[in-house]
């Protein structure tokens, strides 16, 4: 059975969004943890909001090599507000239950089935234990108020078991969780 995991970046306060502003550093070490992880996926799952920026931007990258990745790889968007997903190739709308989709397609041949930003759709995952797999890359930061964070303030108790940790260079912790089941 394939294995749907995320990768996010967050600060020691728990914001996921827009690390581009509060990020101090991107280090080898993260480099090396998010090229295995690309190496694992032929699949990736993508919210809407992060499906809307990145098809606006990557078709038309020369940022290598994730833009080569990015563009060639299927992608499966889990939106109920967008019509089609057909301006960005190798994409593919999620018509009806996210949890049914995934289901099938964990049944399917094929390697790790990753998301890529869109916390929404990670929180959304992890609620309905569909997430295998959650690996944050903190870094030391407080990066404040006005930001999303992965868990809201009356999020469900989630209890998650350590797979790895590993501090980087950078003074940053990529720490890797997996659901206790």
């Amino acid at each position: 059975m394939r294995k749907v995991t995320a990768g996010l970046f967050s600060s020691i306060d728990g914001v996921v969004e827009a690390p581009n502003e509060w990020q101090p550093a991107f280090d080898e070490e993260m480099g090396a943890v998010l090229s295995r992880m690309l190496q694992e996926q032929d699949a990736v799952l993508l919210g809407r909001v992060t499906f809307t920026e990145w098809a606006g931007y990557w078709p038309t990258s020369t940022d290598e090599p994730f833009a080569s990745y990015i563009n060639s790889t299927q992608k499966y968007v889990a939106s109920t507000t967008l019509g089609s997903a057909g301006q960005w190739p190798n994409s593919t709308l999620i018509k009806g239950s996210v949890a049914d989709f995934l289901a099938e397609l964990r049944q399917q041949d094929g390697g790790t089935i990753g998301t890529a930003g869109s916390p929404s759709l990670v929180r959304s995952l992890i609620e309905q234990g569909l997430l295998d797999e959650l690996t944050l890359m903190i870094s030391p930061v407080v990066a404040g108020g006005g930001r999303k964070r992965l868990f809201a303030d009356d999020a469900a108790l989630t209890r998650f078991e350590l797979a790895h940790a590993q501090p980087t260079s950078s003074g940053a912790l990529i720490a890797t969780y997996r659901p206790a089941r």
